[in-house]
């Protein structure tokens, strides 16, 4: 039996000998890698929070002490560590371990995240309370350098300084998020990574100040509080002290004795404490060390080489965006692009490579991604906005607010609308229509297939005001592109398919769905109509309006929430236009959505022909065609 094999519970890591950590780690990165390899996941930031996970679980006391993640990609070792390595082959999987915390999967999972930079915020949630209660347990809160790019996280520093409860921060700094960190943040930390004798520095300072006769002592207490001290004179910034944090680090992460000498200094100190601790990405895999953008998250791999099975498929939604971008751009040179610390994941590496000075990633700030176009735009140029769904969520009132109401010429990329498969319900987007459809002034858009999609982004860029365009993770449907771009008038739909019993309304890739659904229906004698609506904002009201008086049943399918999605759009239209006697049948997802891969997701929920199809009985369509 190997050690890992040992630990059921995280106490159980407390009858481990320091020794023997080493090898525990091996069989912990191990594990990880056989796992990963098969169902893919979140691999190079696991391996880089081995020895700080063991230190973690073996200097506080869970769940009793509380230990909030960030981001929540990084917690597959954590998992190991507290009673579920049997289950840990499933993760990631349909009705398997969630890829991140998950409050019902184990009581060590107090908080769950997939989004970043909220950590802090929880943590400090989680010491207020237990200080109102007069409990006495640890807070712990472990954040990515990445996700220091994030403005919540600030607003949670300067509560927590402010505060002076009882909280420890470990800043996890391995100089990546998913691509190399950007920004200011970034600097500053490499500048204290890069400095070993900071601590001495400040330890030399002290014992010379009190060694002046007669006044030492007291200028030392004074050099201590002053902002213009010797101090930071020789530390420059020292951001986190101003805040009201004790700082302790930096120190190397995969020092095992090392991080649980100086958490275990962190735990008897009061006050908020910050504990800046340095990891490799990847560590302990030679793959994963080399190319940690590429193994951050993946899919099933090799492990004996790190590399993906590549199988002939067309082209993901995300390379044409990115490819017809770079097209419009040489054209154009007002054409800029965004990211929120995801160039690879929205596919915008190579507009970054040819337009380097037009091409701009803000970091984990979504908020200011969406008004810093705004302010672009306003200057005179034609801003795309990048951004996965789920992560639009975070910068509502900036689209509301700073680009809709003012009108600014901003395009808006979903990428990864709809189910994205086992990243599960942090990171589906499906929620976006209910968010974007409601907002005056903003066209809302959506591809039946990846040839649409580049004409959709090129009257994007030609309409004056603001657009989003959303369109999934997945591959297109493999179409042939068309040399020549034109631009699709605004608010109008395409009808595929005539008929006059149903009429069948789908948005972005459950057009397909619904074409092979009609032929379907025409085996058991319905002659179904098919609408590729196009525009979900404005509807194409004349059609639909043809559409309800001749066959007065819909079917509306979308891979989105029913709530407040396409479906709903076609319900009020109906109401406004006084459009009577129409039945409306809508398919789409209930609520959250769980963790699977897409095409089951799709069957579960009953966004494929069979759902059509069901839904077609429901209508009573195949005992009229029986009787006529």
């Amino acid at each position: 039996m190997g050690l890992l094999e040992r630990i059921h519970e995280p106490k159980d890591l407390r009858g481990i000998e320091l020794s023997e950590l080493k090898t525990l780690a091996q069989e912990i990165r191990q594990e990880m890698i056989d796992v990963v390899s098969k169902n893919g996941g979140h691999l190079a930031p696991n391996l880089g929070v081995v020895e700080l996970t063991l230190a973690l679980h073996r200097t506080f006391n869970s769940p009793h002490d509380k230990i909030v993640w960030d981001v929540g990609h990084q917690t597959y070792v954590h998992k190991l560590l507290t009673g579920r390595l049997t289950e840990f082959k499933t993760i990631r999987q349909y009705k398997g371990l969630s890829g991140f915390p998950k409050r019902g999967e184990s009581a060590h999972d107090c908080f769950e995240t997939g989004h970043s930079s909220t950590s802090i915020s929880a943590a400090v949630g989680f010491a207020k309370a237990r200080d109102v209660l007069r409990e006495s347990h640890h807070v712990v809160a472990v954040i990515g350098d990445g996700a220091m790019t994030g403005g919540m996280a600030y607003e949670a520093l300067n509560h927590a300084g402010h505060s002076e409860t009882n909280i420890i921060v470990v800043l996890n700094d391995n100089e990546m998020s998913i691509s190399a960190n950007v920004g200011a943040m970034s600097t500053y930390l490499n500048r204290l990574r890069t400095d070993p004798l900071y601590d001495k520095r400040k330890e030399d300072l002290e014992y010379l100040l009190k060694r002046i006769p007669g006044i030492g002592t007291k200028v030392a207490k004074l050099a201590a509080k002053a902002k213009d001290s010797l101090k930071y004179l020789l530390v420059p910034g020292l951001i986190f002290e101003e805040l009201g944090f004790t700082y302790l680090g930096p120190i190397d992460g995969h020092d095992q004795a090392l991080v649980e000498q100086v958490l275990d200094q962190a735990k008897n100190k009061k006050g908020p404490v910050l504990v800046h601790v340095v990891t490799c990405k990847g560590k302990g895999y030679k793959p994963a060390e080399e190319n940690p953008h590429l193994l951050h998250g993946i899919g099933p791999f090799d492990p004996a080489t790190g590399k993906v099975t590549k199988k002939s498929a067309p082209p993901t939604y995300t390379a044409v965006f990115g490819n017809t971008l770079c097209q419009l751009a040489k054209g154009d040179s007002e054409i800029v692009a965004i990211t929120a610390a995801m160039p690879s994941g929205t596919g915008l590496n190579e507009f970054a490579r040819e337009f380097p000075t037009r091409f701009f990633d803000v970091g984990i700030a979504e908020q200011h991604a969406v008004t810093f176009a705004a302010g672009l735009a306003f200057g005179g140029l034609k801003p795309v906005v990048a951004i996965y769904s789920t992560f639009y969520q975070r910068a509502y009132d900036q689209v509301l607010h700073d680009v809709c109401l003012q009108e600014a010429n901003v395009v808006l990329a979903i990428d990864r609308a709809g189910v994205v498969g086992d990243d599960g319900p942090t990171h589906h987007g499906v929620f976006d229509i209910s968010i974007f459809r409601i907002i005056p002034n903003l066209i809302l858009m959506a591809p039946k297939d990846e040839n649409e999609l580049r004409h959709m982004l090129y009257t994007a860029l030609n309409y004056k005001g603001p657009v989003a365009l959303r369109y999934p993770r997945s591959v297109g449907q493999g179409v042939i592109l068309d040399d020549k771009l034109t631009e699709i008038p605004i608010g109008k739909a395409e009808v595929l398919k005539e008929g006059r019993d149903v009429t069948l309304i789908g948005v972005g890739p459950m057009v397909q769905t619904c074409l092979l659904a009609a032929q379907e229906l025409s085996h058991r004698g319905v002659d179904a109509a098919v609408i590729n609506l196009r525009y979900i904002n404005p509807l194409d009201r004349k059609l639909l309006s043809h559409y309800a008086k001749l066959t007065k049943k819909f079917i509306t399918i979308e891979d989105h929430s029913l709530k407040g999605g396409m479906g709903t759009a076609i319900l009020e239209f109906l109401e406004e236009e006084g459009i009577d006697g129409v039945t409306v049948e809508r398919l789409g997802y209930p609520g959250f959505v769980e963790q699977g891969p897409i095409p089951k997701l799709f069957t579960v929920h009953g966004l494929s022909v069979k759902g059509i199809m069901q839904a077609a009985e429901r209508l009573r369509l195949f005992r009229r065609a029986a009787q006529s």
